[in-house]
């Protein structure tokens, strides 16, 4: 099997920038780009990532991570959820910025990908400027804050793991019954592991989003009420 050397960082920028979409009969990139404003957590890793992307995967810069949030739940909902976007943000308050944002694309079911910064896997340094941790329990961070407002949520403690968390958070993102938010925190060490990726991981996936039509008899039901 051919594979690819990557950090978890550019592994997770290259799968999603590798995703098509069928829009009015042409193929486009399923994500129009990543808003992103980077502090601990996100700028080594994911941010050095986006910058090796360019333009297969831009990068948008915001001042209020709710406000980037908003404005990528927008871009989804002006093309009828067959586009979306992702958003990045350091691993304090920037990530309790996100909540309110991810609770509106949930009660709407629109897409929206977080991805978040994460405490060090390994603990050390800890805590790191602006972290937010739970001091009686050393398995939650505050990214776990939205759990409760994501149809999807996974932590990615190895740099292996992707290859089942991508997936899994994009059927949510493009299934018009289970669509919604889809979070995915990222440790700071463990963005910049390296692993051998398998290659064909790799390769441009279309997705088709249907759209099936109401039954007949739910419209009559709905006309006459």
């Amino acid at each position: 099997m051919s594979t690819i050397r990557l950090t978890m960082a550019q592994a997770l920028v290259r799968y999603l920038a590798a995703q098509r979409v069928e829009l009015d009969g042409e193929e486009v990139p399923l994500f129009a780009g990543v808003w992103a404003i980077f502090g601990h957590g996100n700028v080594a890793g994911l941010g050095e990532a986006l910058q090796q992307a360019g333009d297969s995967l831009p990068t948008w810069r915001a001042h209020n991570e709710q406000g980037m949030a908003h404005a990528a739940i927008a871009y989804a909902k002006a093309h009828f959820r067959r586009r979306m976007m992702a958003v990045s943000s350091s691993i304090g308050p920037g990530a309790t910025n996100l909540v309110t944002a991810a609770a509106l694309a949930h009660v709407n079911r629109l897409p929206l990908l977080l991805l978040p910064g994460d405490v060090f896997v390994s603990r050390a340094p800890d805590p790191v400027l602006q972290q937010l941790e739970a001091p009686q329990d050393g398995t939650l961070s505050i990214n776990d804050c939205l759990r409760p407002v994501s149809r999807y949520f996974d932590r990615i403690v190895h740099p292996a793991q992707l290859l089942t968390a991508l997936p899994r958070a994009l059927a949510v993102l493009t299934d018009p019954a289970q669509c919604g938010p889809a979070t995915l925190a990222l440790p700071q060490d463990v963005q910049t592991m390296a692993w051998d990726y398998p290659a064909d991981w790799f390769r441009p996936r279309l997705w088709r989003i249907a759209a099936p039509p109401p039954e007949p008899d739910a419209l009559e039901r709905a006309a006459r009420a």
